[in-house]
């Protein structure tokens, strides 16, 4: 699993597909749907966002609909796009349920983000660090 919300991977998996020349196939590109306008999309139903509810995620899944919406992008092609920018990312397995999400899917593989944008969605999902380091408590 590799996304910008579980970025463990970038601890040892990546950097060791990396040294020995293999490329990574995450998978839940879009954390179970919380990067795919979870929060927005709940709103819009009128449904709450019970599944955000209990997470910690919560304000950082708010923070990057706010920033995607100022780019005026969609948050799922950008969770995409931005998996697909990472050094070593060959191509994530996604599992559209519609014609209309594999599309978007399809949009995110062309779309180049800004690294203003790139920069900000690290801030806002923050990798856990250089390894060893990421493992001390």
């Amino acid at each position: 699993m590799y996304n910008l919300a579980e970025r463990r991977a970038e601890m040892e998996v990546i950097p060791a597909a990396r040294a020995y020349g293999l490329g990574v196939i995450p998978w839940s590109p879009l954390s179970g749907g919380l990067l795919g306008g979870a929060i927005k999309k709940a709103a819009a139903t009128g449904r709450s966002a019970e599944a955000l509810a209990n997470t910690k995620l919560r304000e950082q899944v708010q923070a990057y609909e706010d920033l995607v919406d100022k780019y005026e992008l969609v948050p799922g092609e950008v969770a995409l796009a931005w998996l697909l920018a990472q050094p070593g990312v060959t191509g994530p397995i996604v599992g559209p349920r519609t014609v209309e999400q594999l599309e978007s899917a399809l949009r995110a593989a062309e779309l180049t983000l800004p690294v203003e944008l790139l920069t900000a969605l690290d801030a806002v999902f923050p990798g856990p660090g250089p390894s060893p380091e990421a493992f001390a408590w």
